[in-house]
């Protein structure tokens, strides 16, 4: 499903319990010098990720000051992030001129500490090629680094390298927990959201969603700022040629945080054209 870019006004674009993606939460705050968001998401695990501008953190008495060095936009820096455990009780203080921050979320039933993350920290991977049209680069704030801290949130910035070209491909999904014959798991059921920006930022492109393998799909337009949630199917996405891309990315696990992206069958050989992306899939455990 297609949200289009729009003013939310600090209010969730994908609320707790939402009848598409339950597993994600995901809003988007704006605010000016010294102005205070307040929140606390019951039932799930939360996030907090400045796309520009500098936050203070205040988690139920923990601080984090000078949260976020971007000031442009998204391509202006590295990011860094804040992970809120289940239900706390948050305080947002913008300490820059305005700030644009992003609070993504997952559902889980325990109570973990809460921690910042550094640009130090990051988990970076680049993969693809310019040849293949799929070179592209992950800046993974939760991911497999904090496997041990985080219930079942996974979250990352992904960028398109260079002007034009896909992301998501081969073609995969993760709409479903089950195991292979040897027991092990073959795919498991990850919600996902993402929200969109292109640079320049009139730029745009395509989210390609098919729920079956050789069956005609859906297709969205995106632009700046549009959100995508992903429920089931496989969904490659697309920039115009002449555009930069990048997405902000939310994943929810309903029985694990580990992802385990199963490769559509007709496209499941050009895993072997793409340099490097075995190491994205593995970035994401």
């Amino acid at each position: 499903m297609h949200i289009a870019p729009h003013d939310n006004q600090n209010k969730p674009i994908v609320d707790a319990d939402n009848d598409l993606v339950p597993l994600n939460y995901f809003n988007i705050v704006k605010l000016k010098k010294g102005e205070v968001f307040e929140y606390a998401v019951p039932g799930y695990e939360t996030c907090i990720v400045p796309a520009t501008g500098t936050v203070d953190v205040d988690v139920d008495g923990a601080i984090y000051t000078n949260l976020g060095n971007r000031t442009i936009d998204v391509w202006d820096g590295d990011p860094e992030g804040v992970y809120v455990p289940v239900g706390a009780k948050v305080r947002i203080t913008c300490v820059t001129d305005e700030t644009e921050t992003f609070i993504a979320g997952a559902k889980f039933d325990r109570v973990l500490e809460p921690f910042d993350v550094r640009v130090p920290e990051l988990d970076l991977v680049q993969y693809g090629s310019d040849d293949t049209k799929t070179h592209r680069k992950i800046k993974h704030i939760l991911g497999a680094n904090h496997h041990d801290k985080v219930g079942r949130l996974l979250v990352s910035e992904l960028f398109t390298v260079g002007q034009g070209g896909w992301s998501g491909f081969p073609s995969h999904k993760h709409d479903t927990d089950r195991k292979g014959d040897d027991g092990e798991m073959i795919e498991t059921r990850h919600d996902e959201t993402y929200n969109f920006r292109f640079r320049p930022d009139y730029g745009s492109g395509i989210q390609m969603l098919q729920r079956e393998d050789n069956k005609p799909g859906d297709a969205y337009h995106i632009m700046d700022g549009s959100t995508i949630m992903i429920d089931k199917g496989y969904h490659p996405c697309a920039v115009l040629p002449g555009y930069e891309m990048y997405y902000f990315t939310i994943l929810g696990g309903l029985s694990q945080r580990s992802l385990k992206q199963y490769f559509q069958p007709t496209h499941a050989a050009q895993l072997h054209t793409i340099p490097g992306i075995m190491d994205m899939v593995a970035k994401f455990k």
